[in-house]
C-alpha cells in the first residue's frame, strides 16, 4: 500500500497495486489500466475506420498482429535502457539478467517509442502483404496511440512511478518513497511533479485537437494524423521528459547544466521531422491524388450518424 498526496489539494490517494486475486494469483491495476486504454483505442478507431477507407474487420487483424508486437517493442525498450542505467533493476543479487523480472510487464514497465517502432513496421508489412494502403493504418494508429497514452499513464500513477523532480508548484506530488534513479539510494519523502499527469493530460488535448481536424475536414493526405501525432507528442514528450527522475542519459551530455536523455532527443527528433514533412507536404494548394480517390469521405466537415 503506497500514500500519494497532492498537499496544494487537499487529496489523499491509498493506493494498492493489487485490484484483486483470482484464483491467487494477483491482478494489478497497472494490467487492467492499460487493458482499459486499449480497448477503448479499439472502440474509437472502429467506429472511425470507415472515414478513413478502412474496414473494421480489416483493422482488428491488423491489431491482431501489431499488439502483441508493439507490447513486446515497448517492453524491450524499456527493459533495455533500465539495464543500461545499473541501478538493479532486473538484476540478481549476483549482476545477472533476472530474465523472468523482464517478462513480469504487470509490474510495471513499458516505453512507448519501442512500441511505436514495433507497431509501424508491422503495419507496414501488413499492407505490404495485404496489398493495401499504408497511410489511412497509421492515422487510426495515431487515435488510439493518444487514447491508450493518455489513460494507460494512471496505472503509472497506481503504480507511483514516472513521477519527476521536486516543486513547489501547487499542484505538486507528495510520495513516501523516492529513489535515486543514478545510485537506487532511498531519498525518502519528496513532493514531485506528477509528470504521469502532464503527460496523460498533453495526449488528451492532442486527441481533441487532431477529432477537430479530421471533423474540419482539413485531413488533405494520408498519413496527416499520424505525423500530427508524432509532432504533437514528441513536443510534449520532450518537455516532460526534461522533468521526470527516471530516463537514460545521452552518453552524459548536457544542455544548460541539465543532462540529455535519449528519448528526450528522440522525441525532439520525431517531433521535428514529423514537422518538416508536414509542412512540406500540405505546402500545397491541392489534396494530392490519392487523398482524394482513396476515400471520398477524407475531408468532409459532417459526421455520418
Amino acid at each position: 500500500m503506497n500514500t500519494v498526496t497532492f498537499p496544494g489539494l487537499g487529496l489523499e490517494f491509498h493506493l494498492n497495486r493489487v485490484a484483486f486475486r483470482l484464483f491467487g494469483h494477483p491482478i494489478y491495476w497497472y494490467g487492467i489500466i492499460i487493458a482499459l486504454g486499449f480497448l477503448l483505442a479499439v472502440w474509437f478507431c472502429c467506429r472511425r475506420a470507415p472515414k478513413f477507407g478502412v474496414t473494421a474487420d480489416s483493422l482488428i487483424d491488423m491489431l491482431l498482429c501489431a499488439v502483441p508486437l508493439a507490447i513486446l517493442g515497448a517492453r524491450a525498450y524499456y527493459v533495455i535502457t533500465a539495464l543500461s542505467r545499473n541501478t538493479g533493476e532486473f538484476r540478481t543479487d549476483s549482476g545477472g539478467v533476472d530474465w523472468a523480472a523482464t517478462v513480469r510487464i504487470w509490474d510495471g514497465g513499458l516505453a512507448i517509442y519501442g512500441g511505436i517502432i514495433a507497431a509501424v513496421l508491422t503495419v507496414v508489412v501488413f499492407c505490404k502483404v495485404r496489398k493495401e494502403r499504408i497511410g489511412p493504418y497509421l492515422d487510426l494508429g495515431a487515435f488510439g496511440l493518444l487514447i491508450g497514452q493518455a489513460v494507460g499513464r494512471w496505472g503509472n500513477f497506481v503504480n507511483v512511478e514516472a513521477f519527476g523532480y521536486e516543486t513547489t508548484l501547487p499542484w505538486r506530488m507528495g510520495v513516501e518513497r523516492v529513489f535515486d534513479s543514478n545510485t537506487g539510494a532511498l531519498l525518502g519523502y519528496q513532493e514531485v511533479h506528477p509528470t504521469f499527469l502532464y503527460e496523460s493530460l498533453w495526449n488528451l488535448v492532442g486527441l481533441v485537437l487532431m477529432i477537430w481536424i479530421v471533423k474540419k475536414g482539413w485531413r488533405r493526405f494520408e498519413g496527416q494524423m499520424f505525423l500530427t501525432y508524432l509532432a504533437w507528442y514528441g513536443v510534449g514528450r520532450g518537455w516532460i521528459e526534461g522533468l521526470r527522475r527516471d530516463y537514460l542519459p545521452l552518453f552524459h551530455w548536457t544542455v544548460g547544466g541539465a543532462p540529455l536523455r535519449v528519448s528526450q532527443v528522440l522525441a525532439w527528433a520525431s517531433a521535428l521531422v514529423a514537422m518538416g514533412v508536414l509542412i512540406y507536404r500540405l505546402a500545397g494548394k491541392k489534396r494530392p491524388p490519392e487523398a482524394q480517390n482513396a476515400n471520398p469521405d477524407m475531408g468532409t466537415k459532417e459526421e455520418e450518424p
